[in-house]
């Protein structure tokens, strides 16, 4: 058992000693040791144990000096309650949601019934209902969808719409055609220095001009002998264009390319557009031969066949 005279026991003891009077680190012990001008080995030991009790230089200074001073502002004084005052209405948007909210809180406010008026379940009323002659307004155009649909190769539809669009642009762009008067246009139809700008009725005028009125439908062994009877029949606006587009490809395919790249179909197709405008194009000549034939054929529309009196199969 050690003793407590042993140096190792003297050393511990002046240890514990150094630290319980060792001056603490604070901001106030700096403050005061450099105002009063104390040496460290002369700090008191009281002051150092009791935290600065009964030191007088160490309390805070008056009110209004703290500019002066390392410690900070004590806290202000809980601010007294305001008044309330209302915010006034978010000015919304000018649209009718804003308007039946508006409307659907006033009446709650009031005790009504917002719902009394109007179908239960539907935020918005009822469509009207489509008569039976009335068709939806469709995306496209109908003469330029139809033809878009024709030209379309393996399902690919967005590429026959760029074409669609080239073909457009390019009667945009074009020069004014010039019209013959041995190949007149649709009665009404605006000047031809207005066509290129309106590219969609410059289309159309060309495609409805050239349209055939009638087919001829052959009826095999109606006229004897193992003879087709050849009889005409009235076409309607959708077949009349869907014919004329199917020529004027077959003249676009008949002629030569002019360039290369994803330009050269929809450019030929655009050019013959304009040459069946200006009378120019052998599409004319197909029609002139289908109304010819059906000139001729139409004295068989009274064939016994036809009418089925005295007719026996």
């Amino acid at each position: 058992m050690s003793c407590k005279l042993a140096p190792w026991g003297a050393a511990a003891a002046v240890r514990n000693l150094s630290i319980r009077t060792r001056r603490p680190q604070t901001a106030a012990i700096n403050r005061i040791g450099r105002s009063s001008q104390i040496p460290l080995h002369k700090t008191p030991f009281l002051t150092t144990r009791r935290g600065l009790a009964d030191d007088i230089n160490s309390r805070p200074p008056p009110p209004g000096d703290y500019h002066n001073s390392d410690l900070p502002p004590p806290p202000s004084p809980p601010e007294a309650p305001r008044e309330y005052v209302p915010q006034p209405p978010e000015i919304f948007a000018p649209n009718f949601l804003n308007a039946e909210a508006i409307a659907a809180l006033q009446k709650a406010s009031e005790g009504e019934d917002y719902y009394e008026e109007e179908i239960e379940g539907l935020l918005f009323d009822m469509p009207d209902k489509v008569g039976p002659d009335e068709k939806l307004q469709g995306r496209y155009h109908p003469v330029v969808d139809q033809i878009t649909k024709v030209i379309m190769k393996d399902g690919k539809l967005s590429k026959a719409q760029r074409h669609m669009g080239l073909v457009l642009n390019y009667l945009r762009t074009t020069p004014a055609p010039t019209i013959s008067p041995l190949r007149p246009l649709l009665p009404g139809s605006p000047p031809a220095s207005q066509l290129p700008l309106n590219p969609l009725l410059y289309l159309t005028l060309a495609i409805d001009s050239v349209a055939p009125l009638i087919r001829v439908n052959a009826i095999k062994g109606a006229a004897g002998g193992g003879h087709a009877l050849e009889v005409p029949e009235p076409l309607p606006a959708r077949k009349r264009r869907r014919l004329a587009i199917m020529w004027i490809l077959e003249a676009v395919k008949k002629k030569r390319g002019t360039g290369s790249g994803h330009k050269q179909f929809a450019t030929r197709f655009a050019q013959e557009i304009v040459a069946v405008v200006e009378g120019r194009s052998g599409v004319w000549q197909r029609r002139d031969q289908l109304h010819k034939l059906g000139t001729s054929s139409r004295a068989n529309l009274n064939h016994p066949a036809i009418t089925g009196k005295g007719f026996k199969r």
